[in-house]
């Protein structure tokens, strides 16, 4: 493996430049594990989680929701932020109920990716929730979002994923980690 794996830079120096409702960016001046002096702003956020939830018939729950970064609805997989104080399997099961109604049965964490780690601290929590399609409660929306859900069988999905359709890297991730390792 690689002599610097995983060991952590040396920060020199740190600047708060911008703090926002959702994130917030930091300027670093860091000794990287190689021994460079760089220069790098950092964009920090909260943890998340990204739910590929599935009924016992092999369904997905599937969402499509406006997103600014796109400026479009996105087609994706439910996901949300870990609150201050919860545990990743707890934001999942509020997350999944809250975007969706439906209630967890089970939850497991599959793994842990990083979406830009070349200026961005955020990490996903990839989970797999197992559900009972005939419990299903009243949805509760943030004030700020709309979340249109429905049930599509797991081949169609990946296939949506083949055609481009469905392209967030959370959810692709999520499918993917599913299929070579789990299913």
């Amino acid at each position: 493996m690689f002599n610097t794996c995983h060991r952590p830079g040396k920060i020199l120096d740190r600047k708060s430049v911008y703090t926002g409702r959702v994130f917030s960016v930091d300027q670093l001046h860091v000794q990287t594990p190689d021994g460079l002096k760089v220069e790098r702003d950092l964009i920090k956020t909260d943890p998340t989680i990204t739910i590929l939830a599935m009924t016992a018939d092999k369904e997905v729950v599937m969402t499509s929701e406006y997103r600014v970064g796109v400026n479009s609805e996105s087609v994706s997989v439910p996901a949300g932020i870990v609150n201050p104080g919860e545990t990743s399997e707890q934001a999942a099961k509020r997350e999944l109920q809250e975007e969706t109604g439906y209630i967890a049965d089970s939850v497991t964490k599959m793994t842990r990716i990083t979406s830009s780690e070349g200026f961005m601290d955020q990490f996903a929590d990839l989970m797999l929730i197992k559900f009972d399609p005939r419990k299903r409660v009243r949805q509760h929306f943030d004030s700020d979002e709309f979340v249109n859900s429905q049930l599509v069988p797991l081949t169609q999905v990946l296939n949506w994923i083949k055609l481009g359709k469905v392209n967030t890297a959370q959810a692709v991730s999520a499918l993917s980690y599913y299929e070579l390792f789990i299913d």
